[in-house]
């Protein structure tokens, strides 16, 4: 389950800049999925009107900012607090700035990926709030307004406990703490009923304990409030009542003057029941702060203020401090997080084993040899080696122009963060250097700079207190904050990382750097922080995240990995990145040597396009023959990947500025991705010379079970698949004839001017009757070999979309024909695998088994290894004397009636196999093992375990291809599962033929009293079934002998 909010507000002070950019990051969150099923319709960054308008005063600025919206979507032209009633309003806050990532708390970005996510993204922590929020914390919750700080890391298990039954007024979210964490931080006071008293910040040793329930823990308050749809109304109007309208927007339209409101100290603590009126106004301290509070406290008093406290969850505030940043970064969270944190998160790293256990690198492109301490984090870096990092350092923002001031210089308990700074509107590029155990505001007298004394740092380095400090200031204002330590900008040279790093001291400091240094224009960070250019930040981010996700393309593909690139492909789109992926893509394809590497790219193209068309343009599938990739195609056919995927592309680009292009080239993608496998199947056919014949081919019929296959007869019944009054007939489920001879050339020589495209899908499988390519045309080489061409009669009493095999069936059927009418022969080992090519060649995705079932007679197990070229090799299972004839009495056949489009889903099988989706994965390792246990089944004659397997694999079919169950089958399953061992729809599911091991033997005319008291199942059928032991058969009609033992000669039918 999930909430589904009306509407998702995320806070940002105002001065910074950076509203539209944070904008779009909401806007990719809602395409990533990250805002649950149904994401929100109003989703908005909202900048406060004041640069320190509070929590409280954002809050209020922000809930009327989406009532003024909700009004707008409802018809209204006035703001009404009506739309509230049934509102579900997020508002995160973004807060204070953070000293350790450009982008705040909100965007810092968490050591940790989501494998199962739609779409690869890093995970920062309003992903992880966001996460927390809607799938965990308020699942269940009535109407009404969730508020929520970025300001902290939090952990809530998956259900949180909280009971909702008759909720009024207000609630507060509080996570079991420490009494010593709690010194620092506030905590509720509540009693026996669970309302709240007061609230208690840095309060004393006996005040905390006060609040200390029975484990010995307090119930930290850790940012989370919830508003009733009552409270959030009442709140709402307050914000026309001066003084908290300076809290709006309207208010600073109006000039009023600002005023700064806490969220919980000014709003919340009003209602909290061990409160009086008196107390609570007068603790405002000045006189405008004093009447906001007197407005409050009329407002919202009569609401009950409750807490729930979360059993097992976490509260981690992100402090100012590099220690306390870092350890975050590098300790696992616990084990009720929903996140997955790992040591190398959305990064390329060239040599992992120099990464020591407990350092931690996110979004980063580590090259060459790159060795980096525990507790050391590396974020959002391009580097190259050889570098070494020691333990206790943060580096953040360095590009790979930075590395070769790097090299050489030992880093050990440093902070060095390269910003993005916009000076008017000139943007450069500033770093900083601090230490891990400085703080930002103590006085420089007990203070430290690169966890030196200040006196130390002056005597290394030859800076001067007047360097970094006007005269006037102040010796209680001097201190790190305030220091300007950081060039930005040189009359006369470049500035690099180089500037930054001499003020380590580590060596004798050359006279010429410090002269540069106070030439330099330098900044404080007190001055940085409000020109740090947020925007082309999250830009550098996001550019560095694709960066390695090409370098991941590259390693997935090559190295021949079970990941999906799907995610990234999906990201790619969403963030307009899909250029560089198709190109990474279409390199990986002309130039890997493996022909499966190259469909495997081929296939990931496929999807990028499809992800470009998001959804439009109907499902992806067809032979995608178009004329105007004929070229690009041939030159795949000749062997020439590199020059083909080159023209591919160049034709692509083409298409891609027209109207739902996208899609239909995804699906000329997906037949490419096709033919390297196609390649890789095709087998050397080695035929003997013999009369040219004609020949009727008759295969059986055949189903699987995840790999192994039961050969049958079946006896059809009925009007259904024979015309009415027919009764039962003993019959093959398909046949071919073919014929040759001088006699049907003229046919053949027009034929031939109108199905070239057909002529080269089937040429290659009959390589040894037709060579394709060559330079003589079709008609010159029938006329020279056969004095004509083939005539092939094919005929079937199976219904279209049976899910029985025809289409492969019928092509080794075809194929074993054309090879007798020819004069050649050909093994049946080999028509399994020409087969398995012409598959590929005609796109469907199938192939890959049914033949087997239809060429070998009885019950077999087919496997094939994990390479190329592909070999099928086929065990024949022999079974107890007398099963089978038990499975004749035991197994029916059931059509369905419903027509089954097996392409379709073939080719999303396929196509999500080569995504390497992680269901998928997993699903395709059970097919396998599935498969053995079924074959092990009929080896003991065991009918129950059997039928277990029968169902197993239907619930494998189901993953493999979601939809294939249409409804009116899973009537009929449902109907028939009580008289069955086990029970499966026929070939890729969809339709067609549902096969049943029934519990009791011959229980046809049962069952079909059962279906047809069933309704809503439309026109069903039943038949029995026979293994059958004889395998396909080749029979000659006819042969006129004159001209024997020569090819082409004439034939008698």
């Amino acid at each position: 389950m999930a909430a589904e909010w009306s509407a998702v507000l995320l806070t940002c002070r105002r001065g910074h800049g950076g509203v539209s950019a944070l904008q779009r990051e909401l806007e990719v969150r809602r395409l990533r999925g990250g805002l649950g099923p149904r994401p929100p319709a109003l989703l908005l960054a909202v900048e406060d009107p004041w640069a320190r308008l509070g929590s409280g005063g954002a809050t209020l600025n922000a809930l009327l900012v989406a009532a003024e919206h909700l009004s707008a979507r409802a018809g209204c032209t006035v703001v009404t607090a009506d739309v509230l009633r049934d509102a579900r309003i997020l508002i995160l806050h973004m807060g204070r700035d953070f000293s350790f990532d450009d982008c705040g708390r909100a965007f810092t970005c968490l050591p940790a990926e989501e494998p199962g996510a739609p779409a690869e993204a890093l995970v920062c922590n309003l992903d992880s709030l966001l996460g927390t929020m809607t799938h965990r914390l308020c699942v269940g919750s009535p109407p009404g307004v969730w508020v929520c700080s970025t300001d902290m890391l939090l952990t809530v298990p998956s259900t949180p406990g909280i009971s909702w039954d008759g909720f009024q007024g207000v609630q507060v979210i509080a996570v079991p703490g420490s009494p010593a964490y709690a010194r620092n931080h506030g905590v509720y006071l509540s009693n026996e009923q669970g309302l709240v008293q007061d609230i208690i910040y840095k309060g004393t040793e006996a005040q905390i304990q006060q609040c200390a329930g029975p484990d010995g823990t307090v119930p930290l308050v850790c940012g989370i409030v919830f508003f009733s749809s009552d409270a959030a109304e009442q709140l709402l109007a307050t914000h026309v009542i001066p003084p908290l309208d300076a809290c709006t927007y309207m208010g600073l339209d109006s000039g009023a003057p600002p005023i700064q409101l806490s969220l919980f100290f000014d709003i919340v603590l009003c209602m909290a029941g061990g409160m009086t009126e008196e107390g609570f106004v007068k603790g405002g301290g000045d006189g405008s702060v004093r009447s906001a509070r007197s407005v409050l406290w009329t407002a919202l008093r009569g609401f009950p203020l409750s807490m729930a406290c979360i059993p097992n969850a976490s509260y981690d505030y992100m402090t100012s401090s590099a220690s306390d940043h870092i350890r975050s970064l590098t300790l696992l969270p616990r084990s009720a997080s929903h996140l997955h944190f790992c040591k190398t998160a959305h990064s390329h790293v060239d040599q992992p084993c120099l990464l020591e256990d407990g350092s931690s690198v996110t979004n980063c492109l580590l090259e060459g040899a790159v060795q980096l301490a525990a507790g050391s984090v590396i974020q959002h870096c391009h580097l190259q080696g050889p570098l070494v990092i020691g333990p206790g350092c943060l580096l953040s923002g360095l590009d790979v122009g930075s590395s070769a001031a790097l090299r050489g210089c030992p880093l050990r308990d440093i902070v060095l963060q390269g910003h993005h700074v916009r000076l008017r509107d000139l943007p450069c590029r500033v770093f900083t250097l601090t230490g891990r155990l400085d703080d930002w505001q103590s006085p420089v007298e007990k203070a430290t700079y690169l966890n030196m004394p200040w006196a130390e740092f002056f005597q290394r380095t030859g800076v001067r207190e007047g360097d970094l400090w006007d005269a006037e200031t102040p010796p209680t204002s001097r201190c790190l904050f305030s220091a300007r330590l950081f060039p930005v900008l040189h009359a006369r040279e470049a500035l690099g990382l180089e500037d930054v790093l001499w003020l380590l001291g580590l060596a004798t400091v050359p006279s010429e750097q410090l002269v540069r240094w106070r030439t330099a224009w330098r900044m404080s960070w007190q001055e940085l922080l409000p020109c740090l250019d947020t925007e082309a930040e999250l830009g550098a981010r996001q550019a560095l995240f694709f960066l390695q996700g090409q370098h991941k393309v590259w390693r997935v593909l090559l190295e021949r990995q079970d990941s999906s690139l799907l995610p990234l492909a999906r990201s790619a789109v969403h963030e307009g990145y899909h250029k560089a992926m198709l190109d990474t893509l279409d390199e990986v394809a002309s130039t890997a040597s493996d022909a499966g590497i190259a469909a495997r790219a081929l296939a990931c193209i496929a999807e990028v396009l499809g992800c470009m068309a998001q959804g439009e343009g109907g499902l992806r599938s067809g032979p995608a023959a178009n004329r105007e990739w004929a070229s690009a195609f041939g030159r795949l056919e000749s062997g020439d990947i590199a020059g083909g995927v080159q023209e591919l592309a160049a034709e692509r680009q083409k298409w891609m500025s027209r109207q739902s292009c996208p899609r239909a080239s995804s699906s000329l993608w997906n037949r490419w991705s096709c033919h390297p496998w196609s390649t890789g199947c095709r087998r050397c056919v080695q035929p003997a010379w013999t009369s040219p014949v004609a020949g009727v081919t008759h295969p059986p019929s055949a189903t699987s079970t995840g790999g192994l296959w039961w050969t049958w007869q079946c006896w059809w019944m009925g009007a259904g698949l024979l015309a009415p009054g027919c009764g039962a007939l003993p019959s093959r489920s398909c046949a071919c004839s073919a014929s040759a001879g001088h006699r049907r050339a003229r046919w053949w020589q027009s034929w031939c001017a109108e199905s070239w495209s057909i002529y080269r899908i089937t040429a290659s499988p009959m390589h040894q009757v037709v060579q394709f390519p060559s330079q003589r045309p079709l008609r010159a080489q029938l006329m020279e070999n056969f004095g004509g061409g083939f005539e092939v009669h094919t005929w079937s009493k199976l219904p279209h979309g049976s899910g029985l095999g025809t289409s492969s069936i019928l092509a080794g059927a075809v194929m074993a024909s054309l090879y007798r009418a020819a004069g050649k022969a050909a093994s049946t080992e080999s028509l399994i695998h020409a087969v398995l090519h012409l598959e590929q060649r005609l796109t469907t995705g199938g192939g890959w088994q049914d033949q087997v079932g239809g060429l070998i007679p009885g019950i077999k197990i087919g496997r094939s290894k994990a390479q190329l070229p592909l070999r099928v090799e086929v065990e024949q299972i022999s079974v107890p004397d007398g099963f089978t004839q038990t499975l004749n009495d035991h197994l029916l056949l059931v059509y369905t009636g419903k027509t089954r489009l097996a392409r379709n889903l073939l080719q999303d099988v396929v196509r999500n196999w080569y995504a390497r989706l992680p269901s998928i994965v997993q699903n395709a390792d059970a097919l396998v093992s599935n498969a053995e246990e079924c074959a092990q089944a009929l080896r003991q004659g065991d009918l129950m375990l059997l039928g277990k397997c029968l169902e197993c694999y239907w619930q494998q079919k189901k993953c493999m291809a979601p939809g294939c169950e249409p409804l009116a089958v899973g009537r009929m399953m449902d109907a028939l599962r009580p008289h069955a061992h086990g029970q499966c729809l026929a070939g890729a599911g969809g339709g067609g033929f549902l096969y049943i091991l029934t519990k009791a033997p011959r229980q046809k005319e049962a069952l079909h009293q059962i279906l047809a008291n069933t309704e809503g199942l439309g026109n069903f059928s039943i038949h029995s079934i026979e293994v059958d032991t004889g395998g396909f058969s080749v029979e000659v009609v006819g042969c006129d002998t004159k001209d024997g033992a020569q090819p082409g000669g004439d034939r008698a039918v």
